[in-house]
């Protein structure tokens, strides 16, 4: 039970980083660089993990890591960095809110799983409860935003599920795992970024130390976090934990930009929370649980179990009493 509820905590920890990247943005980083942005966040991530495990991808992890990497980040991330440009505060991370909902059905589609009721409830309600909280009247809804929002949950909510469908190779922890799809992720971005916003932008000290907390922080810690969950934690439960960016960026922008908090909100957020709870407890039925991986441990592939010597050692002192009784009879 405690192990259970430390591996949400764990997991939790991620989508709350990643709720600062909206106040990250739009007060630090470079105007209107999303592209670069994306990619600048990634590849230095992927590359100082990379070095610190020094694990490269092997046979089919290749091309796997290659799509995790497009899915999780290369499309993902600019995708983000488009939604939080074009979209005010909160609003881009409500959309990615639709995201427990996605992966509740590519979990049937992919993994032949069926999400527990508790999990399914809480992917329908968390939703509701953040729209409450970021959706005000009045509010901008670019429409290039909110595109580029939900295609990013879509391609995260793929992603999430072909991780836990596809695990990692044995013997190859969470960070080796997770350096492979941010170098991969970030080396598709680079040449779109390029070919797109031109010459890499030029970072003054806010910058720096916006892509230092969002590269460190937001990217290679916070990824490691979700992917050990994703391997550990039912996905659709995962995923409802996703509510927190949301939650993440409004106390922000309450607490750092002065954005004032209607009753309306703070029911939002009560709503929210419940249903993000609720979503972490076992069904009872069992349905949408799966056993804990340990370090290593494919989902799909599992090494086989050895047959054990007990059904031998039967049938050896069954011959032995067959062999026995025909001389007792003799006798």
């Amino acid at each position: 039970m405690n192990r259970r509820w430390t591996d949400v905590a764990l997991t939790a920890a991620a989508p709350a980083t990643w709720g600062t990247t909206y106040l990250v943005t739009a007060e630090l980083l470079p105007a209107d660089r999303p592209l670069w942005s994306g990619a600048i966040r990634a590849l230095p991530a992927g590359l100082l993990l990379l070095a610190l495990t020094r694990n490269r991808p092997r046979g089919h992890w290749w091309w796997r890591s290659a799509v995790l990497g497009a899915l999780n980040i290369g499309a993902f991330f600019p995708l983000l960095f488009v939604a939080a440009y074009r979209l005010p505060g909160g609003t881009a991370a409500v959309l990615g809110a639709a995201q427990p909902l996605l992966v509740a059905a590519l979990t049937v589609a992919v993994l032949g799983e069926r999400p527990g009721r508790p999990a399914l409830l809480a992917a329908l309600t968390a939703p509701l409860g953040v729209a409450l909280v970021v959706l005000r009247p009045g509010a901008g809804l670019d429409p290039l935003g909110v595109t580029a929002g939900l295609a990013g949950a879509a391609a995260m909510a793929a992603g999430l599920v072909l991780t836990r469908r596809w695990g990692r190779p044995a013997g190859i922890g969470t960070l080796a795992a997770t350096s492979w799809q941010l170098v991969a992720g970030g080396l598709m971005i680079v040449p779109v970024a390029a070919f797109v916003e031109g010459a890499p932008p030029v970072p003054d000290g806010p910058a720096l130390l916006g892509y230092a907390w969002l590269g460190l922080v937001g990217t290679a810690l916070a990824y490691a976090l979700w992917f050990r969950g994703a391997a550990r934690l039912p996905v659709t439960r995962v995923s409802v934990l996703g509510a927190l960016s949301p939650l993440t960026a409004a106390t922000l922008g309450w607490l750092v930009l002065g954005q004032a908090l209607s009753p309306i909100q703070l029911v939002g957020f009560a709503v929210a929370v419940t249903a993000m709870v609720a979503g972490q407890l076992p069904s009872r039925s069992g349905g949408g649980s799966r056993t804990p991986l340990g370090p290593g441990r494919s989902p799909v592939s599992r090494p086989a179990v050895a047959a054990t010597p007990a059904p031998r050692r039967a049938t050896r002192a069954a011959l032995r009493g067959a062999a026995a009784r025909p001389r007792r009879a003799a006798g």
